[in-house]
């Protein structure tokens, strides 16, 4: 029985950060399942950085060691790069076609990020940024995925795919592309140490690949419970992003953790220390791994290369009945 496809991707913006781990280890378990197609999207990443690509390029490669030092395989999944799968940009141009200027203006984001990113003075009024949802779409039906995990901010993308796959049905009397269904997998919300979302704009996050001495540090930074003014003082570890660590890296000691909290019997920095020393421990093998990984490039132009190759072959096929369709 042939397995289901999966398409998903990341933009090259920046370090990844320990927020990403609960979406790569997904990924992980996906491609024991699924026929799995993972991207680096760089195209997307322009919609925000045409004004200075520089990093572009750089922040790909080193998300792809990412990728591969949290155990992302590439003999189980095709990793590839958007741009050099020019199908990608095809399909895109050709389903600009057929779509409703109203169906990308109404998507929930759109106007809420706009009116994020021009406070920090990036001019996003642009196609390109009005048509991320559309590119987002050729990414997932180039494929003809069924399946695409998702977290459910991004649901409304998710069902402006389908609904242009339905639409270019109908419009052309075939069924080319099908319904790609939605994969909500139970992750955990990492908050930044500053209690808001992770996020690099924010410069609030732990990234994936960093060292003991700037892992420590981030977490002295960490938010604690504001009322907590002497280290015997009873804490509330509800409201403590460094215990919402502790959850997710500690599960061994929270429980334990939290009492002494409550009971003003472990102090703010012997936590931080203690949580410090289990983030090390867990993130250490993917430092080394990675160090190793960077030692030969040649490996990453490789693994790309390959899943290019391979990437390019699916996305033909569909770009073939979607040129005869539409008389191209």
């Amino acid at each position: 029985m042939d397995k289901k496809r999966i398409f998903s991707g990341m933009r090259p913006t920046g370090d990844l950060h320990i927020g990403h781990l609960s979406v790569l280890e997904n990924w992980i378990k996906l491609q024991e399942e699924y026929e799995c197609i993972y991207g680096v999207v760089d195209l997307h990443a322009l919609t925000t950085a045409y004004e200075d690509p520089s990093e572009i390029r750089k922040n790909g490669r080193n998300m792809l060691l990412d990728w591969l030092s949290v155990g992302l395989d590439p003999e189980k999944s095709t990793i590839m790069l958007q741009s050099s799968v020019k199908q990608h940009s095809e399909l895109h141009l050709l389903l600009s076609m057929l779509t409703p200027l109203s169906w990308l203006e109404r998507v929930p984001t759109y106007k809420d990020q706009i009116q994020q990113l021009s406070q920090t003075g990036k001019n996003i009024t642009t196609y390109g940024f009005l048509g991320y949802p559309l590119l987002m779409a050729a990414d997932i039906l180039v494929y003809k995925s069924e399946v695409v995990p998702v977290g459910e901010d991004q649901l409304a993308h998710l069902e402006l795919t389908r609904e242009l796959g339905r639409r270019f049905n109908h419009l052309y009397g075939k069924e080319i592309f099908p319904e790609p269904k939605a994969l909500l997998a139970e992750v955990p919300m990492v908050p930044g140490i500053d209690k808001r979302k992770m996020s690099k704009s924010y410069n609030n996050y732990i990234p994936i690949y960093s060292n003991h001495k700037d892992l420590q540090e981030k977490v002295r930074q960490m938010i604690t419970d504001p009322a907590r003014i002497k280290k015997d003082d009873p804490g509330n570890p509800d409201i403590c992003v460094v215990y919402s660590y502790h959850k997710i890296y500690n599960k061994d000691e929270e429980k334990e953790i939290a009492d002494l909290c409550r009971k003003g019997q472990i102090g703010c920095v012997q936590c931080k220390k203690k949580l410090g020393d289990k983030l090390i421990s867990f993130l250490e093998p993917i430092w080394l791994k990675r160090e190793e990984l960077a030692k030969d490039e040649k490996v990453l132009d490789e693994i790309l290369e390959a899943g290019n190759i391979k990437a390019r072959e699916m996305a033909e096929r569909t770009l073939q009945e979607v040129r005869d369709i539409m008389g191209v």
